[in-house]
């Protein structure tokens, strides 16, 4: 077994003096899916945002614990966030296409990153869209405003967005949960694509889509881990009675 690339440590959060994790040890292997389930409000996403630093963004929150990428402990000092952020991608419940075009949407992080060559801009552009499935629908109108798409093209450009950069982990925060069943099924599809290539760590409310994308699943409730394993286990031959209850739907 190789070394994870991601690994939490007795994290714990705390909003004020509410403390919405407790304690969590948790790796990921890298590429594949794992897939983080539990009712509303148990901390799955407060736990994903902590993996690139998102909860920096919050006003009163203490973090303690260790979250390491590659090593190196995220929440050193002398972490570069931007940097952290570029290895670390996420992709959001709502699409949030910036209000511009494709184009400069897939962009946006090479231009951040000073990236000028227009060769290397079109060949990113080009190979972002078509690993997130969706440069065959857009590729003649890639100056077309990206709000102009539908929510499941949306999405994937946002998707792209975050490829473009070449990360090695994708975070997604319920990226389906704000689609129809048809783009939902191609995010779905676009996903198992990916996870040959990337470490893919996905927040669901869907029981049948973690059942059907994740290669692991870890169960989350109240803030706690209450079980994690191949996922068909999770499902078929859980360890723990929560995670029975919870699956089979006595809960929720």
């Amino acid at each position: 077994m190789t070394e994870p690339i991601i690994t939490t440590d007795n994290l714990h959060l705390f909003y004020g003096k509410k403390e919405a994790l407790k304690g969590i040890d948790l790796s990921f292997q890298e590429r594949g899916i794992t897939a983080l389930i539990g009712p509303s409000g148990c901390g799955k996403s407060t736990y994903l945002r902590c993996l690139n630093r998102m909860n920096d963004l919050i006003d009163d929150v203490t973090i303690t614990g260790n979250v390491m990428f590659r090593d190196q402990n995220i929440y050193a000092p002398d972490t570069d966030v931007v940097a952290l952020r570029k290895e670390v991608g996420m992709v959001f419940q709502q699409p949030n296409p910036f209000p511009f075009s494709i184009y400069e949407n897939v962009i946006y992080g090479l231009r951040l990153a000073g990236v000028k060559d227009k060769q290397k801009l079109d060949e990113a552009v080009e190979r972002s869209l078509r690993q997130a499935a969706v440069w065959d629908e857009v590729k003649d109108d890639l100056q077309k405003n990206a709000l102009e798409l539908s929510g499941g093209q949306q999405q994937r450009v946002c998707i792209a967005r975050v490829l473009a950069v070449s990360p090695s982990v994708l975070l997604l925060d319920e990226p389906t949960s704000a689609l129809d069943p048809v783009s939902s099924h191609v995010i779905e599809e676009t996903l198992l694509q990916l996870r040959y290539d990337y470490t893919i760590i996905t927040v669901t409310h869907n029981l049948q889509q973690a059942s059907r994308i994740a290669d692991r699943t870890a169960f989350f409730l109240q803030g706690e881990l209450i079980e994690t394993n191949d996922t068909k286990k999770i499902f078929m031959a859980p360890e723990k009675q929560e995670t029975q209850d919870y699956i089979s739907g006595r809960f929720g």
